[in-house]
């Protein structure tokens, strides 16, 4: 795969000469690539490309190459935990790697180019597993990605330095596509255990506020059926699929935010909502990347990708790749029993204030 062009990198307009950094080295193959992908996730503030956890001392390429060295091709990502979680950028990572292949990535084989994740806070151990954990319920196969301190750690030769910067039409296994939009989340939300963001009040127009899972709780299974209809029920807890035309959002064109009918946590908004004529209400991507989980399904003769809310655990429906090409080339398409629709009048009635600036900015430029 050849990139010709790289997307704009965000962190170029942030100050980071404050911030309090914290490390985190992840193997995902070449790491002309993974470099250019995770350098651009918001709130990273610096990375460098090298090789990690191997048997001997300040190897070169060749060396990692071709004398069985033992180290991983490895991008170093210093971030702001104020900016983006190591849970985020973790979540991110797993988006450009198969974890279920061994010693091997898209062209690339060898053990350097197994996947990894090494880090220098054993406080990081926790998110990592829970993370991995999360993740293995998208795999029918075992994870093979490792999970160990970093134990060496050497700069790869200036020229592997920002690759692609260098070099845009090189060799890159890794697609941009998932990368979060810049312009409009900028700021992704941290870790739990991170200190607590900036209250609602101070939220920026035009992006989407910091959501808080712990806002949002599951209610008991036997609640929930005297809560939801009984399709709602059938959807969000059994897999269920309403018939395509037949639900209450997909010509729903007001201005508003769609939350999880379960737990009431903001999932996708008007403003990345478009008519994909299949009958359901599509949207290009939710409001964060961190409130949905994706899962391979295979049910039903198909393999395709679920989407499952993050508090809720609530079926939503699938993800496809035939979206806008404008908007990043993706399809959410969901079950409008999945959702509860709030229009842009009710956000303050409801408790969703801190969604005006974001809503009213959009409108203005519109």
């Amino acid at each position: 795969m050849r990139h010709e062009t790289l997307p704009p990198n965000p962190n170029s307009k942030l100050d980071f000469s404050q911030a309090d950094l914290h490390r985190i080295y992840l193997a995902g193959g070449c790491f002309w690539g993974a470099q250019a992908y995770l350098q651009r996730l918001p709130g990273v503030a610096a990375t460098s490309v090298g090789y990690a956890n191997g048997k001997t001392g300040n190897p070169s390429y060749q060396e990692v190459c071709y004398n069985n060295t033992g180290h991983a091709e490895t991008v170093e990502v210093q971030f702001d935990p104020q900016r983006i979680g190591l849970a985020t950028i973790l979540e991110y990572f797993f988006k450009i790697i198969d974890p279920t292949l061994l010693n091997q990535q898209g062209n690339d084989r060898g053990t350097q180019y197994r996947t990894g994740i090494y880090y220098v806070d054993p406080a990081d151990l926790s998110v990592i597993q829970s993370v991995v954990a999360q993740q293995q319920q998208a795999y029918t196969l075992p994870i093979v990605t490792e999970i160990r301190p970093l134990e060496q750690y050497f700069l790869a030769e200036d020229y592997h330095q920002d690759y692609l910067e260098k070099n845009p039409g090189g060799y890159c296994h890794v697609s941009f596509a998932t990368l979060p939009d810049a312009t409009v989340e900028p700021i992704i939300t941290p870790d739990p255990s991170s200190p607590a963001p900036a209250s609602p009040a101070t939220a920026r127009s035009g992006v989407a506020p910091l959501i808080d899972p712990s806002r949002y709780t599951l209610p008991n299974d036997s609640d929930l059926k005297h809560i939801l209809t009984p399709l709602a029920y059938a959807v969000v807890r059994e897999n269920a699929t309403e018939h395509p035309f037949s639900g209450a959002y997909w010509r729903e064109e007001r201005t508003g935010l769609y939350v999880d009918v379960v737990t009431g946590e903001p999932l996708f908004s008007s403003r990345d909502k478009f008519d994909a004529g299949c009958g359901w209400p599509s949207f290009t991507k939710p409001v964060g990347h961190q409130v949905i989980r994706e899962k391979r399904d295979r049910s039903h003769g198909m393999d395709r990708v679920e989407v499952r809310s993050r508090a809720g655990d609530s079926h939503l429906g699938h993800v496809f790749s035939d979206g806008p090409a404008s908007k990043g080339g993706l399809r959410y398409c969901i079950n409008s029993a999945a959702l509860r629709f709030i229009p842009l009048a009710d956000l303050e009635k409801e408790g969703y204030g801190d969604w005006l600036a974001y809503f009213r900015t959009a409108e203005e430029q519109a």
